[in-house]
């Protein structure tokens, strides 16, 4: 197989050339099912060919569609713009005008069990992702500085997210970007909106809003390309979109979601009365429990002030030196007491030794024989004549000789 040549500034292709070749290898797609959304239908008087404009829900990106007038009626006679719908096509290269564009030989109008069913499943695959999670979800500032606003224009949200904010807080600032709500190109400018002002440092909260519609209005607010980039914002996003009873995907996605526009303006930001009427509920709970504490401190200080040893402080110094005064003069009691006892129990000690001392009997006149060893003698058969004795008086002693016994 010769490798096609190449084109090179000596030998440069055709125009013709090049736009063969784009267009077979565009051919090569084949046949494919195409979903997307009616941004416009043109039907010509006269003519069988029916021009489409297919625009993608989720980006800024459109194709021309050519289909059969018959094929148009069979598969969805009711088209109008908006309107979501599936076809089989095979892309077409026109050399002619260079353009791009696709040829339908069926079309489907999504019905709206269809779309409920593909919005289900989109529901829980983006529940499976975690973008439903409750722990990821932040709280809006108690009071923001700026708050960004995505509705459209001269809508009655825009002005009942403005006038209720403005009612319970008059200094609260708004940066309002107008985008459409709906149809095809809804959720490409909501999606750049989102990203402009998760951009600005000022911005401490966006706000999603629009007013109620059907099914079909709230469409673009389920679209998975904005469910993502709301999940992607760093900035706090809340939802007022349609009624209570209506819920969105981006409902589910974002951090706050309300169930008016009116409510969201109660999310964003306090009441000024209310909150006055608080700080002058807690200003006077604070001056009462002031007030109490204060009352309690001064009771208490003069509790402490009436007390015997605050109010005469020498009074206990006194009694103290009483009982001291008292105590010595027990103790020296005590101690007289103690040494006349002692005293008495001497003197009749001593009358007792006295009496039965050797000593007192000698002073009678008895006196105490011994022999040389300093036995006692006791009977005349314990000496023999001629022994040497001393005898003990009460003055002294004598030494004698015993001369007869």
């Amino acid at each position: 197989m010769t490798e096609e040549p190449r084109s090179t500034a000596e030998e440069p292709w055709p125009v013709r050339v090049v736009s063969q070749k784009i267009s077979g290898w565009i051919a090569r797609l084949g046949w494919v099912w195409v979903d997307g959304q009616v941004a416009q239908i043109t039907r010509r008087p006269g003519a069988t060919t029916v021009f489409l404009t297919l625009r993608d829900p989720s980006a800024d990106v459109s194709l021309t569609v050519t289909t059969n007038r018959d094929v148009l009626d069979l598969g969805a006679p009711d088209l109008a713009e908006g309107a979501r719908v599936v076809l089989h096509a095979r892309p077409e290269f026109y050399a002619g005008r260079g353009t791009l564009s696709l040829r339908a030989d069926e079309i489907r109008q999504v019905g709206l069990g269809e779309l409920l069913a593909r919005l289900e499943r989109l529901k829980r695959l983006l529940a499976a992702e975690g973008l439903f999670d409750p722990a990821r979800k932040r709280r809006p500032p108690f009071l923001p500085g700026r708050i960004g606003l995505i509705t459209g224009r001269a809508s009655a949200a825009e002005r009942d997210v403005l006038t209720n904010s403005r009612r319970r807080w008059p200094a609260v600032q708004f940066r309002v970007v107008n985008v459409a709500v709906q149809g095809p190109s809804a959720v490409p400018q909501m999606i750049d909106a989102l990203r402009v002002l998760d951009q600005d440092p000022t911005i401490d909260v966006i706000v999603l809003a629009r007013g109620g519609g059907s099914v079909e209005d709230l469409l673009p607010f389920s679209d998975e390309a904005l469910c993502r980039a709301v999940f992607a914002c760093r900035t706090p996003v809340v939802t007022a979109i349609g009624h209570e009873t209506d819920a969105p995907l981006v409902d589910y996605v974002a951090d706050v979601r309300a169930s008016t526009p009116t409510d969201a303006a109660k999310r964003l930001v306090p009441d000024f009365a209310e909150e006055l009427r608080l700080i002058r509920m807690a200003r006077t709970r604070l001056d009462r429990a002031v007030a109490g504490l204060l009352d309690r401190e001064q009771h208490r200080i003069e509790a402490l002030r009436s007390r015997p040893v605050l109010a005469r402080p020498y009074l206990m110094v006194d009694q103290r030196a009483a009982e001291v005064a008292a105590l010595r003069e027990r103790g020296a009691r005590c101690l007289a007491h103690r040494l006349d006892s002692a005293t008495d129990a001497l003197a009749h000690t001593t009358a007792r030794l006295r009496a039965l001392s050797p000593a007192a009997t000698l002073q009678r006149g008895y006196a105490i024989v011994q022999r040389a060893d300093g036995h006692v003698v006791r009977a005349p058969a314990e000496v023999g004549a001629g022994d040497p004795i001393r005898v003990r008086l009460a003055g002294g002693e004598l030494a004698a000789k015993v001369t007869e016994s």
